[in-house]
């Protein structure tokens, strides 16, 4: 492919800068072949000019598609390079923050400087048992696949940590290991797993310390294996160490630390057991103060020295050697502080009694004269004699230092063999892991000796790691058959050569140790005559004759020479050595035994491993002067000869790589470095491995993703049936160059850059697509919005012609309008000239006729005075008519108004008797009332007078009118005589006035009594309205206190409700929680118990006891728990740990941690168990007390019991005899009669058993008796029990309805203290009624103790009795009846001494009852004679058949006779529901019902839970016959063999579901029979009659309860474990909507699987699985809430899987993911509804996935889809959400990146949520269960046993 196709305009690219090392660019132009310079465009926004190189033309990197960044693998980059790594590496560090990188086979850890939430035992449990390429890269990932290879190849694997200081190695190492310990467990249990990682923190403490660039920087390397046996568990490990930097001791550079042992000794100094050290702060130390940082920002020493003791004591360290440990270090720091004083320039000396030393010496039992001599003086040999010479102050500080360098050396020596031996296992060893944790390359201002070690250790391993990667690449050609050529890599042989060959630089330095007078610039001029201008890797620096040059495959190193000889001779005075070696302390001088004595890490060990560190190789024995050459070898070749070591195991397993990087100097959390990250990249070899993959073909894609991918770029007809042929005939038609891919057996491999070639191809068909949709959805929007503006335009038109046609009407409205108007206007001219002259006419007219009619008035004016006289007339009549009738108007005014007034009054009263209390109120209202009223009615009797007056005037009115319109019709009618009377008008006129007078003054009385009446009718009324408005007021206060106390009341009442809602919800939160922890102890002592078995099982096997014991336990046992506990097996094997107790011991040694866990583990259950019965104690003793307080105890009701106690056992002692009787009759039929006549079939032998059959029948009639006797005295027992009072509370609506009662604020004040007084009464009351209860209590505790004497003496005599004959027995009973009655006369006669009448009633209630019972008595006397009698004619009737039977049958007969099988007809009995079986069959039954049962049969061709209906039926008989020992027995062993087929067959699904049904159904039938009132109100009457009657065995319902609850942890684990494998598949790798979801480039971890392909699961798989989980359950009758809980937790782990593995898998976190997820989940929402099961929780326990699908859908760029999110993603906890955006990559070019702001907006908001800090959800959460009580509608007496059960051996009853 030429480069103008790639390097087009605007392509991104690389271009080298010196700031950030690469900086991107954008370029303007399209490149052509010969140009020089580059235009491009930087992201800072300017233009650049590149100017290639002229020499090699070279092009500057490529920049991979946005699609492509932020990959998991390093490998799955179309352009790998430098500048690619850096910034996959970079975004993924500081936008994701994630610290995990694959770079092909390696793992790039970067620090992050920062504790994250990735290590939690959750994240372990995602990893464990998934491929490494699956999920986001991690360490757990990398100890997962070694730990699988382990097991698949059984090699041994190795994991190489490597990097700078500070950059994450220990941690990582240390995780690894974690995740080992938790994932393998360990064989033994003895908690090797954690003894494995509590050497971490001793030997980080022992060496590890604080330095510039690491507050826990390991200083020494090591190598740790971990031990497993066959089965892959952890059984020990073992340790080897390199290189520890003993300088560190005696010197510190500014802000570091000495090793953190010294300062947690500073930090614990003032605790007790330390005094004897004399320590104190650490800056009192010369050893521990040079740095001047004694404290670690953020570390407690203090806390951290208890870790240490503590891990210290895990690994079996005693007290003692911790002790000597620590005095051993505390003398190191005391000899730091020993001080020299010069006395020439050759000599020096101590001070006397100098306090450091003597301190010293005290520590280390060493003679102080001694240790100061030598300090100060050295023993010089010659081949003839020895001189002892004194030394210079310098020589012996120095000599002090190597002393202090040399006893730490070997303390840490021996604290390591000490940890080997800790972590050794004397179980042989399969395999191992080795954990490599060793110091990256190093390149300092200064480098020394440690520097060239360790530098010379990482170019070895860099080489084993270049060799390893080289042979993947060909393993991997070879495998896919793809022709390859040899990859050119760095191999530093040369460079390791230049170290380690002969003649080299540790050779060199060797020789010159040797040499007397050797110096480090005599070895700098060897070194330069050797290698100098003879070696390329070799160089001397200009400016120095004391240094060298050596060109590393990282970088070159400048080692400076001073200092390497001392370093390498690690110079030690043995006078020195010696003194220690002869202290009193025995520790010490087991540090500096011989060689041949200690043990060395080198030397070969018992199981075969070799152990590493600087001591020699071998031991060697022979003379003190080769001792003394042996321990001067020097450290370089120790260091060589470790490292040898070290590289034969690496090279014997198979290695996998972790890198750590540092991502700046200064410790700042996700700050990323760039220059530092590239030093770090090329000195640990990512870079190398990046070179060797680009090489070849780095990119490799199997057939069906290239098509899966690139199915854009195919047309219809390229696709065939034959996936790998389409990919062939589509890559040689996309990339003509044939040499830029290979196509392999599996996958086609391509050469770097050509996926971002075919990426290209991809999104430029894409663009085009997008665009050709684009086009064709515009041109569709463009044509729809054309026809919308033409319809528009229409409408426009319509309306304006619309409007125009209007216009024109109105316009020609308009013209008629005017033509109307001119019309109308017209007629008005017309109209009005007509007026006029017609108005002049009438004008005329007018006074033409007003002259006529003024003559005519004339004379009628005349005739109008004439009408006057006799209007005055007629008007004086009227008028005395009028009053008349005025008068009596008002007398019937004034009766109306009285009987108005009345009812007024009537209405007043009434309304004065409503507010009849308000009379207290208002004390002198009632007399201004009653004055009122008497006023009232004085006015009213005025007011009638006046109305009588008033009506008489009127009558007297009225007359006088009638009579003056007679008079008027008189005058009329004689008007002429009225003429001629003219003289009498005067006098009638003077009459007239006088009646006017009286008129007027009539008048004027009226108004004044109307008047007065409006007065009087005015205070009336102002009165009733001012006693209205009182009222009205009266009324608004009584209603605002009712409705003040009811709003108090309706307040009170939902304050009471909210606290009870509150106090519910936490009570069923308390409730769960205490179940959710009393089921997982259930589910740890299961565990336990089955560990239990498991070891008497090897223990059996280890010791061989040919014979097991057998230990029975105490029958009478009070508790159940003992049974339940300790199984059968249990019980027999228990006595063997007895007899083997001796050899284990001497064999395997104790376990203490194992042991005291055990026993701490008892003490909490002892502890908890002491608690419960101490409650249940108290308990009981509240029920006595109430029952001793409520109800006494009735004597006489005893009394009766025990008669029909007797009576009863009478009858049951006859039935007895009854039966010996018939069975001796049966024996003697058998004996006599000859075998012809009793043969099946002969008729003699029919009558016989029908006799026989109708006595079984009246023996049943007779059982019946006996069982309604024992109903009859159950029923009296509990009605003997003490009733519960109802406790009566004072009802909260009276004391509202009282309340409400009180209208004045008074009243309620008086009521208040009124119920003051009465509460001190009551309470007084009460206390008087308590010690009276009490007295009565004591009373009745004495009376108990009685009657529990009484029936202790009861039963001894019923006893004897039962020892006698019937007859004797009946008379004894009576007897002893008739004293006891006796005696209880006595005492009710005393007892009612003082009253006589209670003593009468009592006497005639005994006498009736004493009837009674002899009635009783004589009918039972009765049947049994009636019984005997019947007995006897059957005998008598059976003898003579017999007889006759042999006179009348011929032998002839009765050989022609055939003899058919016998087939004996029965008459149907009433069975009560149970099952008889022998004792000695009891383990048959448990066999062939538990042990041997097939469930599939089962539950196919039987009834739902039939075992569990036999084996109550069983318990039922067992009670029946009141055999605790039998019932006890079989409940027992029922538990036991459960407890053992689960234990069997505890991995199938339909075994465990089987016995949890039936064992449910069986804790159900006991319940339902148990007899309880709560119980047997679901149950028929004939269901309450085969109720227990004798045991209660609620003990054993607990016990069942929780056999249930384990039964169903088991069954979830199993369902676990078979839905674990589909979930990951079916919900989240499955396309199950097809196309959706685009195939993304992947690196090397996908290819390089660690299992093989077992087949793909889908969805419909789970929905297949669900349906057969949930059609098993219901064929096994399991219950229906119970269904709803397994299910329940089945979607709860698919929930919780899913969305861990979404949480921990980077690809799977894009849109189309989410989309498949919500199908997937509606998928089983769909199920749920199909099952009638979306009642059961389940559907809850998803909304977490489902929230973190529609987080992957919802747009995520401003605040108010932030908002959005906090406000919908309310299940995910903060830290889910967080990580789902940091992960969520877009899978095409047209997806966008979630940016950092937006996260951080997210995370502000989020802030102030409380939520758990966890990331992953706990998929091994179980949710409590419950077992509602379900009962059976199911008859006992109507179930059949099957005879495939093959229990013929029990019997119906």
């Amino acid at each position: 492919m030429a480069a103008s196709e790639l390097y087009t305009k605007f392509a991104r690219v690389w271009i080298p800068d010196p700031e950030e090392v690469w900086k991107s660019a954008e370029l303007l132009k399209d490149y052509k072949p010969g140009d020089k310079v580059l235009l491009l465009h930087l992201e800072e926004g300017k233009d650049l000019e590149y100017h290639l190189d002229p020499k090699t033309k070279e092009l500057p990197h490529l920049r991979n598609p946005d699609i492509l960044v932020g990959e998991n693998d390093l490998t799955a980059l179309s352009y790998l390079h430098e500048p690619a790594v850096l910034h996959n590496l970079r975004v993924r560090f500081i936008d994701s923050k994630l610290i995990y990188t694959y770079c092909g086979i390696v793992l790039v850890a970067i620090n992050p400087y920062e504790q994250l939430p990735i290590y939690g035992e959750d994240i372990i449990n995602a990893y464990s048992g998934q491929n490494m390429g699956d999920m986001d890269p991690h360490i757990f990932a990398v100890a997962e696949e070694a730990y699988k290879q382990m097991a698949r190849d059984e090699r041994n694997q190795s994991i190489i940590v490597s990097g700078e200081s500070g950059a994450g190695k220990t941690v990582s190492a240390k995780y690894a290991m974690r995740y080992f310990a938790t994932v393998s467990g360990s064989a033994s249990e003895a908690n090797v797993e954690e003894k494995v990682l509590a050497s971490n923190p001793i030997m980080e403490s022992i060496g590890n310390a604080k330095t510039t660039r690491n507050d826990n920087s390991s200083r020494f390397g090591k190598y740790i294996e971990i031990g497993f046996d066959k089965r892959y568990r952890i059984i020990g490990a073992n340790m080897r160490t390199y290189l520890l930097e003993k300088s560190r001791v005696v010197f510190q550079a500014e802000e570091e630390r000495n090793y953190h042992i010294f300062y947690q000794l500073c930090a614990s100094a003032k605790l007790p057991e330390f005094k004897m050290l004399r320590l104190g702060n650490a800056d009192n130390f010369n050893y521990t103060k040079q740095g001047g940082s004694p404290v670690i920002e953020g570390v407690d020493d203090a806390k951290e020295m208890a870790h240490t003791r503590q891990a210290c004591t895990l690994l079996g360290i005693s007290e003692s050697h911790q002790m000597g440990i620590f005095r051993i270090l505390a003398g190191i720091l005391h000899l730091g502080n020993v001080g020299f004083t010069s006395r020439d320039a050759d000599s020096c000396t101590i001070s006397p009694k100098h306090e450091p030393l003597c301190i010293f010496c005290d520590l280390m039992g060493v003679d102080y004269e001694e240790m100061c001599h030598w300090l100060c003086h050295r023993k010089l040999a010659t081949a003839t004699e020895t001189y002892i010479k004194p030394i210079s102050k310098l020589q012996a500080t120095n000599a002090r230092d190597a002393l202090a360098k040399h006893i730490y050396a070997k303390l840490f020596n021996w604290i390591v063999d000490n940890v080997n031996q800790a972590l050794h296992s004397a179980v042989k060893q399969h395999s191992f892991i080795g954990v490599l944790d060793i110091y990256g390359f190093e390149t300092f201002e200064i480098n020394s000796f440690e520097q060239f070690c360790i530098n010379y250790a990482n170019e070895k391993l860099q080489q084993q790691f270049n060799m390893h990667v080289f042979k993947l690449e060909q393993e991997e050609y070879m495998k896919e058959q793809i022709p390859w050529t040899l990859i050119d890599f760095y191999d530093n042989q040369p460079c390791i050569n230049l170290i380690e060959s002969k003649l080299g630089i540790l050779d060199l330095l060797d020789e010159e140790c040797k040499m007397p007078k050797g110096t480090d610039d005599t070895w700098a001029q060897k070194l330069y005559n050797t290698h100098l201008n003879k070696c390329a890797l070799f160089e001397k620096p200009r400016l120095s004759n004391k240094a060298f040059i050596i060109q590393h495959f990282a970088d070159k190193v400048e080692y400076q020479c001073e200092g390497f000889l001392e370093k390498n001779k690690d110079t030690v005075f043995e006078e020195q050595i010696k003194v220690l070696k002869s202290s009193k302390f025995k520790m010490l001088p087991e540090l500096f035994q011989d060689d041949e004595k200690a043990i060395s890490p080198t030397s070969a060990t018992s199981s075969g491993r070799t152990l590493l560190t600087r001591t020699p190789a071998k031991p060697t024995k022979g003379r003190p002067g080769q001792m003394a050459k042996e321990h001067k070898k020097t450290v370089g070749h120790q260091f060589r000869n470790s490292l040898h070591l070290l590289m034969e195991t690496l090279n014997a397993t198979t290695p996998h790589y972790v890198r750590c990087i540092k991502p700046n100097d200064f410790k700042f959390p996700f700050t990323f470095d760039e220059k530092r990250a590239v030093q770090q990249l090329r000195a640990c070899g990512v870079l190398e491995t990046i070179r060797i993959s680009a090489a070849g073909f780095p990119s490799r894609w199997t057939y069906q993703e290239f098509f899966s991918r690139y199915r854009v770029l195919m047309k219809q007809k390229d696709v065939l049936s034959d996936r790998k042929q389409t990919c062939k005939n589509v890559l040689e038609k996309l990339i003509l160059d044939k040499d830029k891919y290979q196509f392999g057996k599996t996958k086609i491999f391509f050469r770097a850059g050509q996926v971002a070639y075919l990426e290209k191809l991809r999104a430029d068909k894409l663009r085009a697509a997008c665009i050709r949709i684009q086009k064709t959805i515009r041109g569709w929007l463009l044509r729809k919005k054309y026809l919308r503006m033409r319809k528009a335009a229409i409408t426009v038109q319509r309306y304006v012609r619309g409007y125009q046609a209007r216009c024109y009407a109105k316009f020609l409205r308009r013209t008629k309008a005017a033509t109307i108007i001119q019309k109308y206007w017209r007629m008005y001219v017309v109209r009005r000239r007509y007026k006029i002259r017609r108005a002049a006419t009438i004008v005329l007219q007018s006074y033409l006729r007003g002259f006529l009619a003024r003559n005519r008035y004339r004379k009628i004016l005349c005739e109008h005075k004439a009408v006057i006289i006799q209007k005055r007339v007629r008007g004086w009549l009227a008028r005395t008519h009028y009053k008349r009738s005025m008068h009596a108007i008002i007398y019937l005014q004034c009766c109306f108004r009285r009987m108005m007034a009345k009812r007024e009054l009537k209405k007043l009263k009434i309304e004065a008797r409503s507010v009849e209390r308000y009379k207290k109120l208002h004390i002198g209202m009632e007399n201004k009332i009653m004055q009122l009223q008497r006023k009232v009615d004085e006015q009213n009797k005025d007011y009638k007078c006046l109305v009588e007056k008033l009506t008489n005037l009127e009558g007297i009115y009225n007359s006088e009118t009638e009579k003056l319109r007679s008079d008027l019709e008189r005058l009329q009618l004689s008007e002429e005589e009225a003429k001629v009377a003219t003289g009498r008008v005067l006098s009638l006129q003077e009459e007239i006035a006088k009646l006017r007078k009286d008129l007027e003054q009539t008048r004027s009385e009226k108004k004044c009594i109307e008047e007065h009446a409006d007065r009087y009718k005015q205070e009336t009324e102002q009165l009733v309205s001012n006693l209205k408005e009182e009222n009205t007021l009266l009324k608004q206060e009584k209603e605002a206190l009712n409705h003040r106390i009811v709003q108090q009341a309706k307040e009170m009442t939902e304050t009471m409700e909210k606290k009870l809602v509150e106090e519910t919800k936490q009570l069923e939160l308390d409730l769960n929680d205490e179940r959710l922890r009393y089921q997982n102890l259930l589910n740890e002592f299961s565990r336990l118990e089955e560990r239990y078995d498991d070891l008497k099982e090897e223990m059996t096997l280890m010791v061989h006891v040919p014979k097991p014991g057998h230990k029975r336990t105490d029958s009478t046992h009070s508790s159940n728990e003992s049974e339940y506990i300790f199984s059968s097996e249990i019980a027999e094997m228990e006595d063997i740990p007895s007899r083997t107790e001796e050899p284990s011991e001497k064999k395997v040694p104790l376990d203490m941690s194992l042991f005291l866990k055990l026993q701490k583990r008892v003490t909490e259950l002892e502890q908890e168990k002491q608690v419960m019965q101490d409650e249940l104690d108290r308990k009981e003793e509240q029920v006595l007390r109430s029952k001793a307080k409520e109800e006494e105890r009735p004597q006489i009701r005893g009394a009766e019991l025990e008669y029909e106690s007797l009576k009863r056992q009478e009858l049951e002692s006859e039935n007895k005899k009854l039966k010996n009787e018939l069975n001796e009759l049966r024996k003697a039929l058998s004996e006599k009669s000859a075998p012809e006549v009793t043969a099946p079939g002969a008729p003699a032998y029919r009558v016989l058993m029908e006799q026989l059959t109708s006595v079984s029948e009246e023996l049943d009639v007779r059982k019946e008796e006996v069982l309604i006797l024992r109903s009859q005295l159950v029923s009296q027992k509990e009605a003997i029990q003490p009733k519960d009072d109802k406790n009566t509370m004072t009802d909260s609506t009276i004391l509202l309805e009282d309340v409400q009662k009180m209208k004045d604020k008074g009243e309620i004040a008086q009521a208040y203290i009124g119920l003051k007084e009465t509460n001190r009464l009551l309470e007084s009351q009460l206390q008087s009624q308590k010690r009276s209860h009490e007295n009565e209590a004591e009373a009745l505790r004495g009376e108990i103790q009685s009657l529990k004497e009484e029936n202790n003496r009861q039963q001894q005599l019923l006893a004897q009795n039962l020892q006698l004959p019937p007859e004797a027995r009946i008379e004894a009973s009576l007897q002893h009846e008739i004293t006891r009655l006796t005696n209880e006369n006595l005492y009710f006669e005393e007892l009612y001494a003082d009253d006589p009448k209670k003593y009468q009633s009592y006497r005639i209630s005994l006498y009736k009852r004493m009837i009674d019972l002899m009635e009783q008595l004589e009918k039972q006397d009765k049947t049994v004679r009636k019984l005997k009698k019947q007995l006897k004619v059957f005998a008598k009737k059976i003898g003579e058949l017999e007889v006759g039977q042999m006179e009348n049958i011929s032998p002839g007969q009765i050989i022609d006779e055939p003899i058919r099988p016998v087939n004996i007809p029965r008459k149907e009995k009433d069975f009560q529901g149970m099952l008889e079986y022998k004792k000695e069959d009891e383990q048959k039954l448990v066999k062939n019902l538990i042990l041997e049962l097939k469930p599939r049969g089962v539950a196919v061709n039987l009834i739902p839970g039939l075992p569990a209906y036999i084996l109550f039926m069983c318990v039922r008989h067992a009670d029946y016959l009141n055999d605790d020992q039998k019932v006890r027995s079989l409940l027992t062993s029922t538990i036991n063999s459960i407890k053992k087929v689960l234990k069997k067959r505890g991995d199938d699904f339909e075994t465990v579901s089987f016995w949890l049904s039936n064992t449910c159904r069986f804790l159900h039938c006991l319940k339902q029979y148990s007899g309880e009132e709560g119980f047997m109100k679901h149950n028929t009457s004939r269901q309450n009659e085969h109720c227990l009657t004798n045991f209660d065995l609620a003990e054993y319902r607990q016990v069942l309860s929780d056999l249930a609850i384990q039964i169903y942890q088991q069954l979830v684990r199993v369902l676990e474990n078979i839905l674990q494998p589909m979930i990951v598949s079916g919900m989240l790798e499955h396309e199950t909507i097809q196309g959706v979801s685009g195939v993304k480039p992947t690196g090397l971890r996908k290819r390089t699987s660690s299992i093989a392909d077992e087949g793909t699961y889908t969805l419909d798989s789970i929905l297949r699985q669900l349906n057969s989980f949930h059609s098993v359950m219901c064929q096994h009758g399991m219950d229906p809430e119970l269904i709803k809980q397994v299910v329940k937790q089945m979607f709860y782990i698919i929930g919780a899987i899913t969305l861990n593995n979404l949480l921990l898998r980077k690809d799977m976190c894009s849109w189309s993911k989410g989309m498949q997820i919500r199908y997937n989940v509606s998928q089983l929402e769909e199920w749920l509804r199909d099952k009638n099961l979306m009642n059961s929780g389940a559907k809850e326990t998803l909304e977490p996935l489902i929230q973190a699908a529609q987080l992957l859908q919802v747009k995520k760029k401003t605040d108010d889809d932030a908002e959005a999110i906090c406000s919908m993603c309310n299940a995910l906890t903060t830290a889910q959400i967080v990580k789902v955006l940091n992960l969520y990559t877009p899978v095409n070019e047209f997806e966008e990146r979630v940016s950092v702001s937006f996260i951080r907006t997210i995370q502000m908001r989020l802030r102030d949520r409380k939520d758990s800090p966890q990331l992953l959800m706990d998929a091994k959460h179980i949710f409590p269960v419950t077992f509602p009580f379900n009962p059976s509608s199911l008859a006992l007496e109507t179930i059949q046993i099957p005879a495939s059960l093959g229990l013929g051996f029990i019997s119906r009853v």
